[in-house]
């Protein structure tokens, strides 16, 4: 069946926070995907504290009412939208859909909860575009794990390549997507650059290691990375989901380590925790791709050619822009979701059967 061709726009700021994504895809929402431009621009810096502050306080992210929060989040978004729409030459009537993922600050499946800070009949009737918001809500009220859910982007992008293979993305939480033609299976890893992020910023106050170069001069401690790959998540059959903050009680032990070698061993802990997804899909991937901040760690990189023993590239070696994957994925995922489309599927979340999702906000 012949589907229109929309054009839309994908809006998302990840868990790490490090700014707000915009790109936009040509798609009709299955199997033809031409991705365009992106840009990212920042949280103002009062803006990213307080969500910092919020997320490590989690009884407040799922409880407080948030509203005053809630519309500076949609309006640093929708700034976003505007200034790369300027920079693009785009009006109004260019672009059908924006896809408005909003800033995740609670999220937890397990309860059927998951919070994402965002008006979408705001960015609608601001920006005069039809938008699709909520993107996550009734996967996880289904009983899905809410993410991740950028896979079938994956999919669609990935037609001719050869297969089985695995997107990695390294972002503060690591997941994967695995892909042999109609099988997909996605799942969350474990700890990406989040552990390390904070604690570079507490020993150094920096935003993260830059190139892996702090890690890369230490010696990673094996006992605690050992104990840390005992957590039961690692077992747990996929697909499944994190939260930002959830391995942080249990890697207190780097504190008594130096800097460089604290480092190493976070670092460490994250590269086992990838090589743990092997066990949860069914023949090894010929190739990993990588995406996210972290396919600029060299010192990520490295070890994990390493481990692995397969071709470790980032997307861009097959034309991607791993800088607005998950941007561009929202905007494809506004079109699936106005077509009644899937967004989720057992295999990528955990949900009883392929889930539509996203509610739909008219600008007029």
């Amino acid at each position: 069946m012949s589907r229109p061709l929309l054009k839309a726009i994908g809006v998302i700021s990840g868990t790490s926070m490090d700014g707000i994504d915009v790109s936009i895809v040509e798609t009709d929402g299955d199997t033809v995907v031409r991705p365009g431009p992106g840009a990212t621009h920042p949280y103002p810096d009062a803006l990213r504290k307080t969500l910092q502050d919020l997320i490590a306080t989690p009884e407040r992210a799922q409880a407080e009412p948030l509203e005053e929060l809630e519309r500076e989040v949609t309006d640093a978004h929708i700034g976003a939208v505007r200034r790369f729409m300027e920079e693009n030459g785009l009006s109004a009537s260019d672009v059908q859909l924006v896809g408005f993922h909003g800033q995740t600050v609670y999220h937890r499946p397990e309860v059927r909860f998951t919070r994402q800070l965002g008006l979408g009949e705001r960015v609608a009737q601001t920006l005069g575009i039809d938008t699709v918001y909520r993107f996550r809500h009734a996967d996880v009220a289904s009983g899905g794990e809410g993410a991740p859910f950028v896979p079938l982007y994956h999919r669609a992008l990935a037609s001719s390549l050869p297969q089985p293979f695995m997107v990695l993305n390294l972002g503060g939480v690591g997941n994967v997507t695995y892909i042999d033609r109609d099988t997909v299976i996605a799942f969350d890893t474990g700890p990406a650059s989040a552990l390390l992020d904070d604690f570079v910023l507490r020993r150094r106050g920096l935003a993260f290691d830059e190139n892996g170069g702090l890690a890369a001069s230490g010696k990673p401690d094996e006992d605690l990375v050992a104990a840390f790959m005992t957590n039961p998540y690692f077992a747990r059959p996929a697909p499944k989901s994190l939260d930002r903050q959830d391995f942080h009680d249990r890697a207190g032990g780097v504190e008594a380590l130096s800097d460089e070698n604290g480092a190493a061993t976070l670092a460490a802990f994250t590269i086992e925790s990838v090589v743990a997804a092997l066990r949860h899909v069914p023949t090894a991937p010929k190739r990993w791709l990588v995406t996210g901040g972290g396919r600029r760690n060299a010192h990520f990189m490295e070890n994990l050619r390493e481990r692995l023993g397969v071709a470790v590239d980032p997307v861009e070696v097959v034309g991607w822009n791993g800088d607005f994957l998950e941007a561009q994925a929202f905007g494809y995922l506004a079109a699936r979701s106005v077509q009644g489309l899937p967004l989720s599927l057992p295999t990528t979340t955990g949900v009883p059967r392929p889930m539509p999702g996203g509610e739909l906000n008219r600008a007029a």
